[in-house]
């Protein structure tokens, strides 16, 4: 087969941009961009979004918060990425993989002839240096955990230079997945830095716009601080729509920082934007129903992937350090307490009052949005004081004559939750849960904190007695909440970092985890996991509560708008976002 093409034909999904073939050895120079069928837009225009805090870094290996990801996320592109609304693995910078070696080889073929956004070539040097400077654990790039697999870091290496072998020490099903949010380096800028150890400093929100390049639609073109920092269109993207026109359609992309919620969306009221994402239930009703936003796009996309949930300390106290806790904690060990709690809590009122009706009820972690893992033969038990009040005396507990739920020995069945005082959705839901449970006759306290402040107690001191969280996957696949459900895993938040399971349950759970870590067989994953799923729903380490859904609005001109329930909820597309003719598109506003 040639690489010598006619510009512009159609091949296997891959449209061929150039014509010359250069010598043997080198790469040809026609350009595998990916066609996007059905995408259709116009040219021209900018779009503001409003950030509820400032990025902290540009640097894909240290963006941990939401708002340096959702602004490094533009600039940057993976080899193999989720589509946020099928939530498959698809190929992106990758043209193609296989695998082989029971499912520990993949072989990766790169699109020929894609250039970073300052206009130098995409190679397999740039991936293996990319995985390179992500393992080293040195660095600390949140991915690297991801990256681990059979305990061994992910092997990377070159086999020419459109074509890489990424080896795992064991089979990982759906490992392909693991290549989402892992941003391609580009090794001619940022190599030096590795070497030398200044690689943390590299991108920083003040660094030069040209030394900063990416795959992404966009790059950097200007940072004011406190005020704003803007993208422009990246002129080498490798993606086009079905006309074969380069992508995207947007000449700028501008974030500005609002500082919160209620701040973005009188942002978005004023016309100072063009859409606002991650909105509470009442910010969205106040849209429906405000004069200013007729006419808006509101959507409603329906539960994400975040579930919120009540959990019980069981982290066992150092000898003589609490002995109080220790007697609390002597209860919620007892699965029939946590289930008796669970039975008496409201979830459809939370749904109500918490969330207006923009959520849905959960009993177990997996929320109705992942309909390919989600366990439908978990039970669903109504609200139930009666059944609570049963479970509760079959554990040993009675009520005194004031109808105070007591234990054993006559202690009154008192704790404290602990929630985030930021978060006005779970402080409710934390109030609600009083309420509910002060008809079993237990005395609850709710004690909101400042987040870190509550994060500290939960994951460092174990100082508390139980707490609302809320947790979003990252992905559909089960492998994403490894750390969550594995005894030994710092997400394991009622008893993390176990050094052997506390209880059997909780081994199994270990066992099927890890056992459909490596199974290809999806029916045989889909059975390990539905039984993870029945046996957190039997024991009830984390009582969940509901999942809210995901909330969007943007201004009637932007065309293209289709919320996701992945992160990032509204500008996972924003390469084919576009404002329809007749609007005023030349402004950086983009107001209709």
């Amino acid at each position: 087969m040639t690489w010598r093409q006619e510009a512009g034909t159609l091949c296997a999904g891959i449209f061929l941009l150039g014509t010359t073939c250069l010598a043997a050895g080198r790469l040809p120079a026609v350009e595998e961009t990916e066609q996007l069928p059905g995408v259709s837009g116009q040219a021209g225009g900018a779009l503001v979004v409003y950030q509820r805090a400032e990025p902290k870094t540009l640097n894909p290996l240290f963006g941990f918060d939401v708002s340096s990801r959702e602004v490094i996320g533009r600039l940057n592109a993976d080899l193999i990425t989720i589509n946020r609304k099928t939530l498959r693995a698809e190929p992106a910078l990758a043209r193609s993989f296989t695998v082989g070696g029971g499912g520990r080889v993949y072989t990766v073929k790169l699109r020929r002839g894609l250039k970073f956004s300052d206009g130098e070539p995409f190679t397999a040097d740039d991936v293996v240096f990319s995985f390179r400077a992500y393992e080293d654990g040195k660095l600390g790039a949140p991915q690297r955990d991801l990256l681990i697999v059979g305990g061994e870091p992910v092997k990377v290496e070159r086999v020419d230079e459109a074509t890489v072998r990424i080896t795992l020490a064991v089979p990982y099903a759906a490992a392909e997945r693991l290549f989402d949010s892992v941003a391609m380096l580009p090794r001619h800028l940022l190599e030096r830095a590795y070497e030398d150890g200044s690689l943390a400093k590299a991108w920083a929100l003040t660094a030069e716009p040209a030394a900063i390049a990416g795959l992404g639609p966009y790059r950097l073109k200007q940072y004011v601080a406190g005020e704003k920092l803007v993208l422009e269109r990246n002129p080498h993207y490798w993606r086009v729509d079905a006309r074969g026109r380069r992508l995207p359609y947007l000449d700028a992309l501008e974030f500005r920082f609002a500082g919160s919620e209620d701040a973005q969306v009188l942002h978005f009221l004023n016309g100072d934007a063009g859409m606002v994402s991650g909105m509470g239930a009442r910010n969205f009703a106040f849209l429906a129903r405000e004069p200013r936003a007729r006419g808006a796009q509101l959507v409603d996309a329906g539960p994400g992937l975040e579930y919120n949930f009540l959990f019980f300390n069981l982290k066992p106290q150092p000898p003589g350090e609490d002995a109080e806790r220790s007697v609390r904690q002597s209860w919620f060990a007892k699965d029939d307490f946590r289930r008796a709690v669970s039975l008496a809590i409201d979830r459809e009122a939370v749904v109500r009052l918490v969330y207006g009706g923009r959520a849905q009820p959960l009993w177990g972690p997996v929320t109705p949005a992942d309909r390919q893992w989600v366990d439908a033969g978990v039970p669903h038990p109504a609200r139930s004081i009666e059944q609570a009040r049963k479970l509760l005396a079959g554990a040993g507990f009675r009520w005194s004559p004031d109808r105070t739920l007591v234990d054993a020995e006559g202690r009154a069945v008192e704790f404290t939750i602990v929630t985030s005082a930021s978060n006005q959705e779970r402080s409710r839901m934390a109030t609600i849960i009083q309420d509910d449970l002060s008809q079993l006759g237990m005395k609850v306290q709710v004690a909101p904190l400042e987040f870190r402040a509550m994060l500290d107690r939960v994951m460092n001191t174990h100082r508390y007695d139980a707490a609302i969280f809320g947790l979003a996957s990252g992905d559909a696949d089960p492998n994403a909440d490894m750390n969550v459900w594995l005894s030994s895993g710092g997400m394991h938040l009622w008893n993390a970092g176990q050094a052997h399971p506390s209880t059997d349950w909780e081994r199994e759970i270990d066992q099927r985890m890890e056992r459909q870590m490596s199974e290809r067989d999806p029916g045989q994953r889909k059975r390990m996991f539905d039984r993870v799923q029945e046996l957190l729903a039997a024991h009830e380490p984390v009582i969940c509560i509901a999942s809210p859904d995901i909330l969007a609005a943007a201004r009637a001109g932007l065309k293209n708008f289709d919320p996701a329930v992945l992160q990032p909820y509204t500008l996972w597309n924003v390469d084919r976002l576009y404002w329809s003719e007749g609007q005023n598109r030349t402004g950086a506003s983009g107001r209709p």
